[in-house]
């Protein structure tokens, strides 16, 4: 995948909009599409700041990879890192939860995904 193929499927990830990202990265929406019509990638700058909004690497957004000096467990701890940015609400509420509404809240899940 390309870079900017790369942001897309993270702003998908995130529930964001092109325009939030733009807007947090400095940078106009459209310059997106542009991106992916010239298959180019931005300058190093802009690049550096659209991986911080997104919060993950520029090397990652050029390659959908960390490199060859990642840990051997990376795609598991982005995995849980990406789970944990969607659905934090959820847990924050769950931390709440007395640990028989917590069951409660488990045997249901387990229920209702069947």
């Amino acid at each position: 995948m390309t870079f900017w193929e790369n942001v897309d499927e993270e702003l998908k990830f995130l529930g964001m909009e092109r325009k939030e990202l733009g807007k947090k990265a400095g940078f106009p929406e459209s310059y997106i599409s542009k991106g992916i019509s010239r298959k180019s990638c931005p300058q190093a700058d802009l690049a550096i700041k659209i991986a911080s909004v997104l919060e993950v690497s520029v090397e990652y957004l050029v390659n959908g990879s960390e490199g060859i000096n990642s840990v051997k467990n990376y795609d598991e701890e982005q995995n849980q890192l990406r789970l944990y940015r969607k659905h934090s609400e959820i847990i924050k509420k769950c931390e709440e939860l007395s640990s028989e509404k917590e069951k409660l809240l488990v045997d249901f899940l387990d229920k209702f995904a069947k």
